[in-house]
């Protein structure tokens, strides 16, 4: 890729391309300043910063303690001073310590200011299950950031939108929470080649990524993958599932989204966290509130379930998977 170096197109993987996005924007803006713990010299836990320190130095890719809440508050001093702090959570469920500083201090800036102060800073979540790790390994806490005025929150589902879209979170002015499906970093490469001079889509925006007729199926993250796997397999039984990449959890982008329901008149929204007050039920929400009189069917929920995250050996029967997916799109069919 050009951002390495080379080639102007190359399949990569998700960790490959934000690994590239990252290089590209500290390229672009000295003032792009990578934090966390062990994102140096090892180059991270997922190994997404590799190489970063030891071409940009330890004034811009720093490592940091073991202190979630000190992290994220020297970020805020820092992107107050002008700069464009990109900061990463090892891991989901070590977030909460700094949840203070993100919702009391980073989502709270720029209206407190008047827009005087901006906050123009990534705080990167790898998220999800399914590498068989234990709780506050394979947490989903999307909605609580989602749900938090101020903060934008976003998630990439493969290679392509990982390069692109980390480097628009960084460019942008206001706090993004950058949602990484953590069992995806290294699974598949990209379907396209990364055109490093394409022009992206926008970043708070949704894409259909499979047309349809039947049902309306909408993901994001890790669960797009399974989304886009149930429609495959329903196709076989003669069903046209149409599949929606999210994206954007906040602000959420339906123009796509109630384009399709009205055209289809069935939805079902799928996501790792658990179901209650999840991201689904706002979607579902809103569907009803604007699609009432085209939907055939109630929207329905797929989702992890309410309780806290099992042990590894159980992470499996925990998930949403394919089966549990093509079964609510049976049941929304049989309405």
């Amino acid at each position: 890729m050009s951002a390495a170096g080379t080639e102007t197109t190359q399949r990569i993987t998700l960790a490959r391309g934000l690994n590239a996005g990252l290089r590209r924007a500290m390229e672009d803006d000295d003032k792009v300043l990578v934090m966390g713990e062990d994102v140096g010299k090892l180059g991270g836990v997922f190994r997404i910063t590799d190489g970063l320190q030891k071409d940009f130095g330890e004034d811009r890719v720093i490592d940091s303690p073991l202190a979630e809440a000190g992290i994220v508050g020297t970020a805020v001093g820092l992107a107050l001073r002008g700069y464009r702090p990109v900061v990463e959570i090892q891991f989901d469920g070590f977030v909460y310590p700094a949840y203070d500083q993100i919702v009391c201090q980073v989502a709270k800036m720029h209206y407190r200011s008047r827009g005087r102060s901006k906050m123009p800073m990534v705080i990167r979540i790898p998220f999800g299950g399914g590498i068989g790790a234990v709780e506050h390994h394979s947490e989903s806490p999307e909605a609580q950031f989602a749900h938090t005025p101020g903060l934008k929150v976003v998630a990439c589902s493969n290679p392509v939108d990982g390069y692109w879209m980390i480097q628009q979170a960084i460019a942008c002015d206001d706090p993004v929470i950058f949602l990484e499906p953590k069992r995806q970093y290294h699974a598949d490469k990209a379907d396209l080649d990364v055109d490093v001079d394409a022009t992206p889509d926008p970043l708070f925006a949704s894409r259909v990524v499979r047309r349809g007729d039947d049902v309306t199926v909408l993901a994001y993250g890790p669960q797009v993958k399974i989304a886009l796997a149930a429609a495959e397999a329903a196709a076989a039984e003669g069903q046209s599932l149409e599949v929606i990449d999210l994206r954007t959890l906040s602000p959420l982008d339906m123009g796509p989204v109630l384009a399709s329901v009205r055209r289809t008149g069935r939805a079902v929204v799928t996501h790792e966290a658990h179901v209650n007050l999840g991201m689904g039920a706002e979607i579902a929400a809103r569907i009803t509130e604007e699609c009432f009189y085209s939907l055939e069917a109630p929207v329905l929920r797929v989702g992890g379930y309410d309780t806290p995250y099992p042990a590894s050996r159980n992470e499996e029967e925990f998930l949403p998977d394919l089966d549990r997916v093509l079964d609510a799109v049976d049941r929304s069919l049989d309405f």
